[in-house]
């Protein structure tokens, strides 16, 4: 049998709750300077945004909180959220979502999502 403690677990989220930026893009970036210069529309982020607890599967999770009413920078398809930590130019964490046509000047809503991280088998 496999197991990793907490510990272990909550300690890779502590690396995702450093992100300050969160951002949505058209594309998966591979890069912090990709995220950066695609970004489509952005989040300010704090501590009080993720909510760590107990994974639905097995381990840990941390969820991302909502925003809504966020002003669209530039005119694309966001079909990626990115977690950005600007102070050492870092791309923490990119995921999918729905895809959303957005318009220049227009706002849009995220909703929250989690990063979950199970047990090993």
């Amino acid at each position: 049998m496999k197991f990793s403690s907490t510990q272990v677990l909550d300690g890779a989220l502590a690396v995702v709750r450093t992100a300050t930026r969160m951002v949505a893009v058209s594309g998966q970036p591979a890069t912090y300077a990709a995220a950066d210069t695609g970004r489509l529309s952005e989040a300010a982020l704090t501590t009080a945004d993720f909510t760590l607890a107990a994974g639905d599967i097995s381990g840990r999770k941390v969820t991302i909180a909502a925003k809504s009413g966020l002003s669209v920078i530039a005119p694309g398809t966001a079909d990626h959220i990115a977690l950005l930590d600007p102070v050492s130019a870092t791309l923490l964490y990119v995921t999918t979502c729905p895809a959303q046509a957005l318009v220049a000047g227009g706002t849009v809503s995220l909703a929250s999502w989690q990063i979950e991280i199970n047990q090993p088998v």
